[in-house]
């Protein structure tokens, strides 16, 4: 069991490498239905997440991309393209609604009943949450949407309250929980002001405790870039907005290094996204 274990592992370090994440998830999903009572090691963790997070990710921006077309299309009433792309989303939707219910069900039923530790229980539910936001960007309208926010919110939160019991300021699978989170505040429930207040506390408080002799130094410093950069993308949009008499038509500009680059273990996937 341990030499096809390794065996497994390797496999999903190949197919990370050669780009077919598809094949990675499968790696490790077959890793996952492997029965041990320890989970997972922090590098299989890693690869899980950068696996997913590749498949997911790829479906987002298409989808971004094909809503885009949409919407283009029905200003220019060409109804028949309009039928075409919409068709075409909802294809990429129910791929990217597959693999989060995958992971939600990986989670709930195999890796987090076996995590002990306060670090792997923050790390699984940021997953939750992150998972449940994804669908959430997809929501056209509010059918069906509050469900999955609440249950994106109570991940974050959950995750959160542990982190703030049992993790340092510095940690970056806490701080990494907060970008997130922060994001899913300002992008997906429209609290601006909260988004900024929780990213805004959670960098300062890293900051006081930031020793550069941390071991973990180079992955805090990354994600509190990307916490800084989201901090004052959102301060000029508000400030931009409050001088704009059309703001309430106007949709809020996506964050553009909006989520986590997940430390050392997500390095290679270089984080959720750009753009957002």
């Amino acid at each position: 069991m341990a030499a096809e274990r390794k065996d497994k592992v390797f496999m999903a370090k190949l197919a990370e490498e050669m780009g077919r994440y598809e094949d990675m998830v499968g790696h490790m999903k077959d890793i996952i239905a492997m029965e041990s009572d320890e989970g997972l090691s922090i590098e299989e963790r890693s690869l899980l997440s950068v696996a997913y997070k590749n498949v997911i990710g790829a479906r987002r921006a298409s989808w971004r991309v094909t809503y885009g077309l949409e919407q283009r299309y029905k200003g220019e009433s060409k109804e028949d393209l309009v039928k075409l792309t919409g068709e075409y989303r909802k294809t990429i939707e129910n791929e990217l609604i597959k693999f989060c219910a995958e992971v939600l069900d990986l989670v709930d039923n195999r890796l987090y009943p076996k995590a002990t530790a306060a670090e792997y229980k923050v790390f699984y539910l940021k997953m939750k949450g992150d998972c449940y936001r994804y669908q959430a960007e997809i929501y056209t309208s509010a059918d069906g949407k509050k469900d999955i926010t609440e249950n994106a919110q109570k991940a974050y939160e959950a995750a959160e309250e542990i982190a703030k019991l049992e993790l340092k300021t510095t940690d970056p699978t806490r701080l990494g929980l907060t970008l997130n989170f922060s994001v899913f505040l300002y992008e997906i429930l429209n609290q601006q002001q909260r988004a900024c207040q929780v990213a805004k506390e959670s960098f300062e408080g890293a900051m006081n405790d930031l020793q550069e002799k941390d071991g973990s130094y180079d992955d805090t410093t990354m994600i509190l870039q990307s916490m800084r950069d989201n901090l004052i993308l959102w301060t000029n949009q508000d400030s931009s907005d409050d001088d704009d008499e059309d703001t309430q038509e106007k949709k809020k500009e996506p964050s553009k290094k909006q989520e986590e680059k997940d430390s050392k273990e997500d390095a290679k996937d270089g984080g959720d996204d750009k753009k957002e």
